[in-house]
């Protein structure tokens, strides 16, 4: 599936931007935003599992396209 080799990236490539900002902010300001940090991963980790799920899903239906893999 491309699509999801799409999302992983951009999902990868985010959260190593989210990281350098935190990184910044904390740097500039001394305050660690906790909360938010919390939240962004949270809502990344939930995103990658959900995309695991359904390529899980498909590939026990026999849906999987082996054009879609690579």
């Amino acid at each position: 599936m491309r699509f999801s080799k799409v999302v992983v990236t951009l999902v990868v490539l985010l959260n190593a931007a989210f990281t350098v900002a935190v990184l910044f902010i904390f740097y500039r300001i001394g305050v660690e935003p906790v909360t938010l940090i919390g939240a962004w991963f949270a809502f990344t980790t939930v995103e990658l599992w959900a995309l695991a799920g359904i390529k899980k899903k498909e590939i026990e239906e026999g849906r999987s396209n082996a054009a879609d893999d690579y």
